[in-house]
C-alpha cells in the first residue's frame, strides 16, 4: 500500500468496509472506545464468550505500551518512535507518552485502516517542539513504511520500532520474522524493538476455541504464538529484563499487592547492539 495521508477524509471514509470486522475497531471497542461498528461489536461479543478476558488483555497491552515508551523516552533516551499497527487513537498514545517525557520526540504511526487515518488526523496532535505523522501502509510492505517514515524520522539516529499486536496478522512464522528483521535492519545501533502479541499459553483451551473460529472463517485471521516463538523476534538483539513475559508483568510500576495475573499476550523490549 502507499501513503494516502493526503486524501480528503470523505474519500477515506468511503473506503471503510463496515460489513467485515476489523481488528483495530474490535480492539477499540474492548478499550471502551466509540470508533467501531455493529459488525465489530458482534465479533467482540463472540470472542468474549469464546475467550473470556479479552478486555483484560487489551487493557494490559495498552498499559505495557505506556510503560515501555516511558522507559525508552526516559532512561534509554530514545526520541524517535515508529509505531506500526497503531490502531485507533485512544488515551496515552505513543506520542503523548513520549512527549510528556521529552516534547521534542518524533513519532510516525502506521496502520492499514482508513478509519484510523481519519481519526489520527483529528486526534494525534504533536507538541510543536516535536513531530507526529501518520501513513497508511501495511506491515507487509516495509519498504513503503521506511520510505515515508524517513520524511519525519532520521534513521541515522536510534529509533524505537513498535510492533504491538500486529505481527499476529502475519500467519506464516517465517514471513513474520523476516518482516521484523527487515524493519530492524534499517535502524541504527541503539535502536529498540518493542514487541507484543497474542499467545495461547495462559488459557490454552480458550485459545484453541478461538483458533477454530478463525479456521472456520468466523473471525479475522490472527496467529497466536507461544512465548518461545515470540522470543525469536528478538534474535540478534539484547533483550532487556525481565525478558519475554506477559504484558501484565513487564516492569510493573507497583507490586505492593503482588504481580498481576498473566494474560495471553506476551511482550518484550530489546536493544540493537
Amino acid at each position: 500500500m502507499t501513503d494516502d495521508s493526503h486524501l480528503p477524509d470523505q474519500e477515506l471514509l468511503a473506503r471503510i468496509d463496515i460489513t467485515r470486522p476489523h481488528q483495530a475497531r474490535v480492539w477499540n471497542y474492548w478499550l471502551g472506545g466509540k470508533d467501531n461498528y455493529p459488525v465489530d461489536r458482534e465479533l467482540a461479543a463472540i470472542l468474549a464468550v469464546t475467550y473470556p478476558g479479552m478486555e483484560d488483555i487489551a487493557r494490559h497491552a495498552r498499559a505495557f505500551l505506556g510503560r515501555a515508551v516511558r522507559y525508552l523516552a526516559g532512561e534509554a533516551g530514545i526520541r524517535q518512535f515508529l509505531d506500526i499497527g497503531t490502531g485507533l487513537p485512544t488515551v496515552d498514545n505513543t506520542h503523548e507518552v513520549a512527549q510528556q517525557v521529552d516534547p521534542t520526540s518524533r513519532i510516525v504511526y502506521v496502520d492499514n485502516d482508513p478509519l484510523v487515518l481519519v481519526h489520527a488526523r483529528a486526534l494525534l496532535a504533536s507538541d510543536p517542539r516535536g513531530a507526529c505523522d501518520y501513513i497508511e501502509a501495511d506491515v507487509r510492505d516495509p519498504d513503503t513504511i521506511l520510505e515515508f517514515a524517513a520524511k519525519t524520522l532520521d534513521f541515522t539516529q536510534p529509533t524505537a520500532l513498535m510492533l504491538l499486536g500486529v505481527m499476529g496478522t502475519i500467519m506464516d512464522d517465517g514471513e513474520a520474522y523476516a518482516l521484523a528483521k527487515q524493519l530492524m535492519g534499517a535502524l541504527p545501533p541503539g535502536s529498540h524493538l518493542v514487541f507484543e502479541d497474542g499467545t495461547k499459553t495462559v488459557k490454552p483451551e480458550a485459545a484453541a476455541a478461538a483458533e477454530r473460529l478463525r479456521d472456520q472463517g468466523e473471525v479475522y485471521e490472527y496467529q497466536l504464538r507461544t512465548p518461545a516463538k515470540i522470543e525469536r523476534f528478538f534474535d540478534g538483539l539484547e533483550l532487556l529484563d525481565p525478558g519475554v513475559v506477559s504484558v501484565s508483568r513487564w516492569r510493573v510500576e507497583s507490586d505492593v499487592f503482588g504481580l498481576p495475573a498473566e494474560v495471553d499476550a506476551f511482550c518484550g523490549v530489546a536493544r540493537k547492539p
